[in-house]
């Protein structure tokens, strides 16, 4: 246990104003939790506090934090529309330290705390944690569906996260990063160790719920934010033979380069629509799988579906990840006639995807430490949301290293 009784931390607040046109669900709860945030949720502040440091049950460890990455989730928490509404549309309670995409140490172990192996976990092991806070009772979690549980919390969006000196975190969704830092070294291990969350939610969408491709395939991603940039790597260190990447930022483009792309799309510097280049790129046939990363349906979803219908390629998977609150219509007769298959993707949990990530950390298939921009100490956090909020064409990931 920790000498010191209390932390540092980055809290986020805002004021429970649902929108007139919204009306509150039997689900949500007046004044703390909605699942529907930017209908809800007004007048964001971060603010850094001192804060005890959380005691732990017996199914529970506490973590020091090694370094926690900017998720742009938490950006989206932290920003506001016209209406000094929060920006993200999804499960959120407030006031909560933010941040989920987190490495550290043990420092305390419950008694009844065990790994993945059954056994009692250590004070030093150095672990990284799932954000989806499944409880494992409900229909969802028993079918095997954990992303969806019906009783979820998540870190640093509904309970306590990891831009904090300290974090507490039940074992069962902690993972050793061991390999990762016997291979990288503590400084770079723990940075990979933090980008394993981010990692996974690519690893899910494409593979698990998209269910991959051949060796040899057309991949295209639309984002080149961390999701897009993980995506790239994944489909790139899976055999693609072409990994294309559509990105409005340049910035981010290099660094899509950097992490495994092989032609870089940026649809404002083009004289041609998007879908024109993409087909051009893949001799005509379109590509096999189809990744959203950026959260902007109402552009890429049109890209998409012209590509299917125009290009030559039959059973082509889009796999959606980005998060956007708005619709878009879709033309059902191109997945019809060109046997195309959409898949909504959500989380990152089960499946064997956390141990799947770190082993290909560990093992230097991948290395997502290319897309950390800056790094701040805990102190600076509210800076280093700044820089990012009003400068995200220059960044992907930011860390915060306590």
């Amino acid at each position: 246990m920790p000498m010191e009784k209390d932390m540092l931390a980055a809290v986020l607040h805002a004021k429970w104003d649902p929108r007139p046109e919204y009306k509150p669900t039997p689900r949500d709860i007046e004044g703390r939790l909605t699942y529907l945030g930017s209908m809800v949720w007004r007048y964001p502040e971060l603010k850094l506090e001192r804060k005890p440091i959380p005691r732990i049950r017996d199914d529970e460890v506490l973590i020091r934090v090694r370094a926690c990455g900017i998720c742009g989730s938490d950006i989206h928490m932290y920003e506001k529309d016209e209406d000094g509404y929060i920006l993200y549309p999804g499960l959120t309670a407030f006031p909560v330290v933010i941040g989920h995409e987190f490495s550290g140490e043990i420092v305390e172990v419950g008694d009844k705390a065990y790994d993945a192996k059954g056994k009692k976990f250590e004070v030093g092991e150095p672990v990284c944690a799932e954000e989806m806070i499944w409880c494992g009772y409900c229909r969802a979690c028993r079918d095997g569906y954990p992303n969806h549980c019906v009783n979820l919390q998540e870190l640093g969006f509904t309970i306590d996260g990891a831009h904090a000196e300290y974090v507490k975190v039940t074992a069962r969704h902690c993972w050793s990063i061991r390999e990762i830092i016997d291979r990288l070294g503590e400084e770079k291990g723990f940075e990979a160790g933090a980008l394993v969350e981010p990692t996974s939610v690519a690893y899910n969408a494409i593979f698990e719920r998209a269910g991959g491709f051949r060796p040899g395939a057309y991949v295209v991603v639309f984002g080149a934010g961390p999701i897009g940039l993980a995506a790239t790597a994944l489909a790139k260190a899976a055999g693609a033979a072409k990994v294309i990447v559509s990105e409005i930022y340049d910035k981010r483009l290099e660094l899509a380069k950097l992490v495994g792309a092989d032609e870089l799309i940026n649809p404002t510097r083009l004289n041609e629509p998007v879908e024109n280049k993409i087909l051009e790129l893949t001799d005509g046939e379109g590509a096999d799988m189809y990744v959203e990363a950026a959260g902007a349906f109402n552009k890429t979803w049109p890209t998409i579906e012209r590509c299917i219908w125009e290009g030559s390629k039959i059973n082509a998977k889009v796999a959606a990840i980005g998060r956007a609150a708005g619709h878009v219509p879709i033309w059902f007769e191109v997945l019809q006639v060109r046997r195309a298959q959409v898949f909504g993707s959500q989380g990152h949990s089960g499946h064997g995807i956390f141990p799947s990530v770190i082993r290909l950390m560990a093992s230097e298939r991948i290395d997502m430490t290319r897309m950390i921009t800056a790094r701040f100490p805990l102190e600076k956090a509210v800076d280093a949301f700044k820089l990012i909020s009003e400068h995200r064409d220059e960044h992907a990931k930011i860390l915060i290293k306590p």
